[in-house]
């Protein structure tokens, strides 16, 4: 029966194979022995087809590793690396794992002749594609030994050691047996009946010179967890196959049989996947569409803003909020601010080109331009209107704190409550403030009503009331609009103390050094003089009046004390000044 193996010519392969590294090595080598369940297991070693495994007595290898793949279609293949020592023995036994499951039609047949023990693969060179030896398919009469596969076209290669016996196509229709006569290539086509009544069969079966390996198809599925993404997002390709050794996906590459992987595509991309294995190639597609869509938004909050200034001073300078979205888009950037983020807001004060006095009325354009890694690309503008004035510099006021005399006033009829200095004082506030309200129509004056420190507060805040109120009055009289005038009162919390009264002596430029000597012997005198006073503050420029004591003033004994001559004063009466305040 051709299953039986010529044992002489198997051996003379196996001394071949010892003889690759030179006569001088060969009695360095050492002995394989490999006992492999099934016993018709076929054994590749280094990627050499040898030979089954029931017809090794043992091989001998040269000393170091060798990779041993014993395989058996039917069943799951195992791969070893195995040390060989110089002159030594080592045993290798496998038992291969059945792989379960049967096998469906339709089927096709082949019968290879001249074969003998040589591997037979099919649609690859490598251990993952060997179906058989020849010696399973060489016989379809008597006893059955035919190589069993779907309908199709495959590569069909029969292998011995490292040298390829015969390589080429072969078509095999449903229910048709093709004879290959090797190494002549196919020699027929016939009728195989026995295929119409095949539904199921093993992939692997056995009996008295009898063998059937029926070759399954491979089978395989592709698909993406997310089918419809935005530039710049990632979707999962997700793969499984069977019987497949080896799988591929377009453009991915060679894979795993199973898997799955991360892909980022910058457009719509169908993946291809094809698997192959000795039944054929199966394949299957997903497609991943990409949205390179920039969906953008560029606005202002509000779209309006006022500006104001007069001379150097900005009085009224409005902001903005610009706000932007760019979803889909991975680089943005918008003129002139330069590069941003896809989202965000940022507050915008705008000055305007004009320098010069007079109107503003201008507009600036901000423009956003957003991409993304895909093609896809959006332009979106926003105008933002100044409008407001530029004017000459606000004009300062000229304003001096007013001062009053011990325990005054005690009416609010201006007449007969104030001294000359004081309505002089007020006189030239009231003026000043007549000409600014011109230039500054939404000033306004605050008076700030103070008393010394003698008496208690009870008595001092209805007094400090009444300067501040007094003070208002007369300035109404002389034509400022009382809307425009506020009064408060701090009674005696707010004192000058007496180093604060001491500088202001000292920087008083009306003071000759004599009398600033006689002012400064009389301190506690003045320090009181000084906070019997209205204070008058402009907002809102918050300019305050100067603080600067009327010496000089023809009421000065008066000021210094309720009780003092109506006569004129001056520094030099401080002697007579100080025994009234005794």
């Amino acid at each position: 029966m051709k299953l039986q193996t010529h044992v002489s010519r198997f051996f003379l392969s196996v001394a071949l194979l010892g003889l690759a590294s030179g006569i001088s090595s060969f009695a360095q080598n050492g002995k394989l022995v490999i006992r492999a369940s099934p016993e018709q297991a076929y054994v590749f070693v280094d990627d050499r087809a040898i030979s089954e495994a029931s017809k090794i007595y043992y091989l001998k290898l040269s000393p170091g590793e060798h990779k041993i793949e014993v395989v058996n279609f039917g069943y799951a293949p195992s791969t070893q690396t195995v040390t060989i020592a110089a002159r030594k023995t080592t045993n290798l036994k496998v038992t291969l794992a059945p792989v379960s499951g049967t096998v469906s039609g339709p089927f096709g047949a082949m019968t290879i002749e001249g074969a003998n023990h040589n591997a037979i693969l099919l649609n690859g060179k490598t251990p993952d594609y060997f179906v058989g030896h020849g010696d399973e398919f060489n016989n379809e009469w008597g006893w059955k030994q035919e190589l069993v596969v779907p309908p199709g076209t495959y590569q069909v290669s029969v292998l011995s050691g490292d040298k390829e016996v015969w390589s080429g196509p072969v078509d095999v229709p449903s229910n048709q047996r093709v004879v290959i006569d090797i190494p002549k290539g196919v020699r027929k086509t016939v009728a195989w009946p026995a295929g119409e009544e095949l539904s199921a069969i093993p992939r692997f079966n056995v009996g008295t010179a009898s063998a059937t390996v029926a070759v399954a198809k491979p089978v395989a599925q592709l698909s993406a967890t997310t089918a419809q993404i935005n530039c710049g997002d990632a979707s999962q390709l997700n793969w499984t196959s069977a019987d497949a050794p080896r799988v591929e996906i377009t453009p991915v590459g060679t894979v795993a049989t199973s898997g799955q992987q991360s892909v980022q595509p910058t457009q719509t991309t169908t993946y291809n996947l094809a698997a192959t294995g000795p039944g054929g190639t199966v394949t299957s597609s997903a497609t991943v569409n990409v949205n390179n869509a920039i969906q953008a938004n560029l606005g202002l909050s509000p779209t309006e803003v006022h500006y104001k200034r007069v001379g150097d001073k900005i009085v009224v300078d409005d902001s903005t909020a610009l706000n932007w979205t760019a979803a889909n888009a991975s680089t943005v950037s918008i003129e002139p601010l330069g590069t941003v983020s896809p989202t965000g807001s940022r507050d915008l004060q705008v000055a305007p080109k004009k320098t010069d006095p007079g109107m503003v009325d201008e507009t600036v354009t901000y423009t956003l331009n957003a991409s993304n890694g895909c093609g896809g690309t959006e332009t979106k503008t926003a105008t933002l209107h100044i409008v407001g004035s530029i004017e000459q510099p606000e004009i300062k006021l000229s304003m001096r704190s007013v001062y009053f005399p011990t325990d005054r006033p005690r009416s609010l009829k201006s007449e007969d409550a104030l001294l000359d200095s004081e309505k002089e004082t007020l006189k030239s506030i009231a003026a000043a403030f007549t000409q600014y309200l011109a230039v500054q129509p939404d000033a306004r004056l605050v008076l700030s009503g103070h008393a010394d420190k003698r008496g208690p507060q009870a008595y001092n805040q209805p007094l400090s009331e009444r300067r501040a109120a007094l003070a208002k009055r007369f300035l109404v009289e002389q034509g400022i609009p009382e809307a425009k005038i506020e009064t408060q009162a701090y009674g005696k919390e707010q004192n000058l103390s007496v180093d604060q009264v001491k500088q202001k002596v000292e920087q008083d430029a009306s003071l000759s050094a004599e009398d600033r000597q006689k002012v400064l012997q009389k301190i506690q005198t003045i320090v009181f003089a000084y906070n019997r006073r209205v204070d008058i503050t402009s907002k809102p420029t918050g300019q305050e009046s100067v603080r600067e004591y009327p010496f000089k003033s023809q009421d000065f004994a008066s000021l210094i004390d309720r009780n003092g001559p109506s006569k004129p004063s001056g520094v030099e009466m401080a002697a007579e000044k100080e025994k009234m305040s005794k």
